[in-house]
């Protein structure tokens, strides 16, 4: 997925790598709690991937997105990807896994995710490295530093 770029480097791309290796590691959890038969635990991951993603969301949409997608090269892009965010949002916040159609709904979306994922760090994350003055790396920082208060 990682091409040798240098941007895992830089420290707001690290905590977005970070928070996709987080929100995947729960996703995977309650994919494998539905494999065994634990559906107890489903709910309780499910809505804690929605709190990481939403926090993550929050601080990509209004930080590096909102930068990158003033450069007209990029906002087609990046564009694509809110919409993404929007429609994985809508699932997670919606499912009821008492539904078989659900269970498959969140298998798809964890996949979708995934593929998500990649997208964002072959395209806007290595982009940024030369897209990016000092001074819109320091907007999009405190934009993520506002999505994550604590």
């Amino acid at each position: 997925m990682c091409h040798p770029c240098g941007c895992r480097d830089i420290p707001l791309i690290k905590e977005f790598i970070a928070e996709h290796e987080s929100v995947t590691d729960t996703a995977g959890a309650a994919l494998r709690a539905l494999d065994d038969g634990d559906r107890g635990l489903v709910p309780g991951l499910v809505a804690r991937m929605e709190r990481e993603l939403v926090a993550h969301w929050r601080g990509e949409e209004q930080g590096l997105f909102a930068v990158m997608s003033a450069d007209p090269e990029y906002a087609g892009y990046i564009d694509a990807l809110v919409r993404e965010h929007r429609e994985l949002g809508a699932v997670l916040r919606e499912i009821d896994l008492t539904h078989a159609e659900d269970i498959a709904g969140l298998r798809e979306a964890v996949a979708e995710l995934h593929h998500h994922i990649a997208k964002e760090e072959d395209g806007p994350f290595p982009a940024s490295l030369t897209a990016l003055t000092g001074e819109e790396w320091g907007r999009s920082m405190g934009a993520w530093r506002e999505a994550h208060p604590a």
